[in-house]
């Protein structure tokens, strides 16, 4: 008599032991801890220049600073989008904005000047440049985003951890707010209304960042 192989048995898949599970949990949290000492880093960096300026010259260009590590759920999620793994080597080299670090600041002017500071420095390396605010998207969208690495020294070794640093404007970051709000409202299928709506807010905030920083300039030169 020839003998079967039940299909639904070969199909059965045995749970992860809680072992396994804590040993994992361990390796995701050593993982995302070196990108919280990268935001560290940075955030270092901003507040050393912010507090110079004020000092200095009585006026900071950085008006206020937010960051936000990828949760797992997160960070597993994006990997599979990319295609790159479930292993944390793979999804290193992959996705660079497990760390990410967002300046707000007064005017335009002062994005880029943000940025010649950060990136003069000499551990600073600028990895990708993605400027907004000179192309913007095509939803209107004005910031200027940088991929960067930065020395994180550990107790046995240094490692060089990407973040993502947006940096963009008072009133671009009020648009982004709120247009992020509406998206995740509506699951990301938002009515053409209410997108022409956001297109023509984006546009007002342009237009305002324009005339703020002429009238500035018109009384820096009295």
């Amino acid at each position: 008599m020839s003998s079967t192989v039940d299909d639904s048995d070969a199909a059965v898949v045995l749970p992860i032991g809680e072992d396994d599970l804590r040993r994992v949990h361990r390796e995701v949290s050593r993982f995302r801890l070196r990108y919280k000492f990268a935001i560290d880093q940075v955030a270092t960096k901003i507040a050393i220049l912010r507090e110079e300026f004020e000092q200095t010259y009585d006026r900071s260009p950085i008006e206020h600073v937010r960051s936000r590590l990828k949760s797992p759920e997160s960070l597993f999620a994006k990997a599979g989008r990319r295609g790159c793994g479930t292993s944390l080597e793979s999804i290193a080299e992959e996705v660079l904005d497990i760390a990410g670090v967002r300046v707000v600041c007064p005017f335009v002017s002062d994005i880029y000047w943000i940025r010649d500071m950060l990136t003069r420095q000499s551990d600073v390396t600028v990895l990708e440049v993605e400027d907004y605010v000179a192309t913007p998207k095509s939803n209107g969208y004005r910031s200027l985003h940088l991929n960067i690495k930065v020395p994180v020294y550990l107790s046995d070794r240094t490692e060089h951890v990407p973040v993502e640093l947006q940096i963009r404007t008072i009133a671009v970051d009020f648009w982004a707010t709120v247009e992020h709000d509406i998206y995740y409202k509506y699951e990301a299928t938002v009515p053409s209304s209410l997108l022409a709506e956001l297109s023509h807010a984006a546009a007002t905030a342009a237009d305002l960042d324009t005339r703020m920083e002429r009238l500035r300039d018109e009384v820096r030169g009295l």
